[in-house]
């Protein structure tokens, strides 16, 4: 059961109201290229964000619009930004950590918004099925390599317009050195 990998970078999503506050009223989010999931893009345009102890610049802004902002980061950007952001599937922002995001055009100061992103492999129902997985919720990915080993607590997130692909974060991705388009190995609970 081999899954293609995927490195997350630290990244943002906006809904349009940000968007506008940030890069100006009636602004476009320009596609830099095409990302792995179907309709989903990084753009050209990029933000700082700034937390109690730091700020890290070119945070890009991923596409399309969305109804909610949230800014994906890793545990070692936490560490220079001083948050301590929980570890979350993306969109389940409530209660997770403030932080501030700068545009050329104007600040934000939001209450919460900044996750660290689970592990998890967009999957459809058909490959599911297909793999034997019905039944689970969680899986673990072996890694081989150098410094290989298995990934737990892997989310897999279900849907009919997904690409099949796991998504680790930088730190995941640096800890087991693997790089983008490297293939693991599912094992189920």
């Amino acid at each position: 059961m081999k899954v293609p990998i995927g490195i997350s970078a630290r990244h943002t999503h906006l809904t349009k109201e940000h968007l506008e506050i940030l890069f100006g009223r009636d602004y476009c989010l320009k596609i830099l290229k095409k990302l792995s999931q179907p309709g989903e893009y990084a753009s050209l345009e990029t933000i700082g964000v700034k937390g109690p102890k730091g700020k890290i610049e070119k945070i890009r802004v991923l596409g399309p619009i969305r109804k909610y902002t949230q800014i994906e980061i890793s545990k070692t950007d936490a560490y220079k930004l001083g948050l301590t952001p929980p570890v979350r599937e993306s969109g389940d922002i409530v209660g997770s950590s403030p932080i501030t995001l700068v545009g050329p055009k104007g600040q934000i100061e939001l209450s919460e918004g900044c996750i660290i992103a689970s592990r998890h492999i967009h999957i459809t129902p058909d490959e599911v099925k297909k793999l034997g997985l019905e039944n689970q919720t969680k899986v673990c990915v072996l890694i081989d390599g150098v410094k290989g080993g298995i990934i737990h607590n892997v989310t897999l997130k279900v849907s009919e317009n997904y690409q099949f692909e796991l998504h680790l974060d930088t730190d995941d991705g640096n800890a087991f050195l693997i790089n983008q388009g490297d293939m693991g190995t599912i094992i189920k609970y």
